[in-house]
């Protein structure tokens, strides 16, 4: 089982943190209302970070994903303020998918059980 690093796990916890932070007090773009930093995944060396978001407002996602993009060199500008630290990893964004794909499994198993649940009470009823 692999060790866990804690120093790495406090510091992707604070750039989640400084990220959606500024996102709430310093992006004026009214593109990024609803957009959240949902984690953040940084290589062995620290000189990349994978910044996962979300939207609440799924009809704006390609608006957001422009402007999240756009405004990649003043969050690490941010960062580099802020962290504290020798070098401010490259930041590449993703669009976190989770909750949609959360959903779409949640439908299917909703739509099999009730499909079950027919067929059962059919198998019933033909005795």
């Amino acid at each position: 089982m692999a060790k866990k690093n804690f120093k790495k796990e406090k510091y992707t916890e604070k750039l989640v943190h400084e990220l959606n932070g500024f996102l709430r007090r310093e992006a004026n773009d009214s593109r990024l209302t609803f957009v959240s930093i949902t984690k953040v995944e940084l290589t062995v060396d620290y000189t990349m970070a994978k910044v996962y978001w979300d939207t609440f407002d799924a009809n704006k996602r390609g608006d957001a994903k422009k402007a999240i993009e756009g405004l990649g060199p003043r969050l690490r500008s941010h960062l580099a303020k802020t962290l504290k630290v020798r070098q401010v990893p490259e930041l590449k964004f993703f669009y976190d998918s989770q909750y949609v794909d959360e959903r779409y499994i949640t439908d299917i198993l909703e739509s099999e059980a009730q499909e079950g649940r027919l067929a059962s009470d059919e198998e019933d009823g033909e005795e």
